[in-house]
């Protein structure tokens, strides 16, 4: 059972309008990028997602690092789930990213999330990727019911949901993991 429809093609380049920066899946070659901005930012990225994915771990290495985003990228191939990250224009810097990811929780179709690096914390760039990611996931994915985790439910709130009967909790289904859990 997929949670996407079979012809669905999945963007594979979004600008951020009025920033120069874009969106892009993300790659095992990103790993030079991505780990400083998940190791510069660990701390208050372990306030947002630790509890509910453990992640990042303060002890996560460079290689198990590289070793999340090839499994990122097979599955964004296999549309499994969806990691973009956001780069300047140049691609120099990963400054974010964003997750779409099939239902772990009841009630929705697809569960999206995101984040930028500390240094963007409340700046226009970051503005305008919290405009950008509702209105790309309503117009560009084939969502009825998405849920933006912490942002229209709380993390918390989120984890007190049951479990997603078809998505959440069997193997069988196409998932080998979410967010590096067995599922």
């Amino acid at each position: 059972m997929s949670w996407l429809p079979d012809d669905f093609v999945h963007p594979v380049l979004v600008p951020l309008p009025g920033s120069g920066h874009h969106l892009r899946p993300i790659r095992e070659a990103d790993t030079p990028l991505d780990y400083p901005a998940v190791m510069g930012s660990r701390e208050r990225l372990w306030t947002i997602f630790g509890p509910a994915w453990g992640w990042p771990a303060a002890t996560m290495t460079y290689e198990a690092d590289q070793a999340d985003l090839l499994r990122h990228e097979k599955e964004i191939a296999a549309h499994q789930s969806f990691n973009y990250a956001l780069f300047d224009a140049a691609e120099t810097a990963l400054l974010g990213c964003v997750y779409i990811d099939p239902p772990e929780r009841a009630g929705a179709d697809g569960e999206i999330s995101w984040w930028v690096v500390d240094k963007l914390v409340g700046s226009k760039v970051e503005q305008a990727l919290d405009e950008l990611v509702p209105q790309w996931i309503a117009a560009d994915w084939p969502f009825e019911q998405p849920r933006f985790l912490g942002r229209e439910i709380s993390w918390s709130d989120w984890l007190a949901l049951p479990v997603d009967r078809v998505y959440g909790q069997h193997p069988g289904a196409g998932w080998t993991s979410v967010r590096g859990r067995p599922v």
